[in-house]
Formats: structure tokens, sequence, C-alpha cells
């Protein structure tokens, strides 16, 4: 696992979480399941300083890293950003891990930062919520007695 580390912020504001997460290429982790390739061959980073970011929608990774990592792209989309509506890439298959949850995600290229956000449907699907008083990640419960999903 290749650790990469993204530059830290000058000092943590009140209200402002930061994370550490894991993201590989879903691809490779597939192909060195099936025997493919090694698992030394698996594309991967740990990212630090990672910004907790509620007002955006999904995990949002610097194109370097997507680079890195050698994600397919999928569709170009509208995002809003504080500059109004820019053209975006979304990238496919992005296997996401923080405290101990995984899934897999998309993710938009952020073409203008160095710094990777983590946005709010990655953390609700991996039942995590940010503790800004702590400014940390929560890890919601999920036991036989709790649990952060539902289907009502």
């Amino acid at each position: 696992m290749t650790s990469l580390v993204i530059p830290k912020f000058e000092a943590k504001q009140v209200g402002q979480v930061i994370a550490t997460i894991k993201v590989a290429n879903r691809i490779d982790q597939v192909m060195a399941e099936r025997g493919f390739i090694s698992t030394a061959e698996v594309r991967s980073f740990v990212l630090n300083d990672v910004l907790v970011d509620t007002g955006a929608t999904l995990l949002g990774l610097p194109t370097p890293v997507i680079e890195s990592l050698g994600l397919v792209r999928g569709s170009s989309t509208g995002v809003e950003t504080t500059a109004g509506i820019q053209q975006g890439w979304i990238f496919r298959d992005v296997d996401l891990e923080i405290s101990g949850r995984r899934g897999t995600f998309d993710c938009l290229e952020l073409t203008n930062v160095n710094y990777a956000l983590l946005g709010v449907t990655p953390m609700e699907i991996l039942g995590l919520e940010p503790d800004f008083q702590n400014q940390k990640l929560r890890v919601l419960p999920m036991t036989s007695e709790q649990t952060y999903l539902s289907v009502l």
C-alpha cells in the first residue's frame, strides 16, 4: 500500500473535521481476487488530512490521485462550486475504506485543489457522521440491537 500525504492545513478551525481514508482501484482488487494480478499490484493510497465536507455530495479526489489509481472515467457533469456551475468528471469504482467501514463509490475529479474531500453520500452509506465538537468522524452503531441502516 502506497501512502500519499496531502498537505496539512495550517490548523484545524472550529467545526472542521479531518479524516484519514484509504482509496483503491476496485477493478484492480477484483483482478487480484481472481488471480490475474498479485495483491501487491493493486493501486491504492492512504490519504491523510481529507476534509470532511457536509456541503459536498461525493468523494472528491485530486487529479494526480485519480491518475495514479488508474480509475475509469465515467460521465461529465455540472458541479456547483463557489465559482458557479462548472463541468467536472465522475470517475468510477473507487474502493473507499474509513474507520473499518468499506464500500465502492464514484468520485468527482478535483482539478484545482491538492487535497481530497469526503462528501455526505459515502459518509451516510458507510455509517459515519462528523463530530464537529471533537473534530473527528463518528462511527455509527451496527450491532444486532442497533444499526444506522433502515428501510422504512
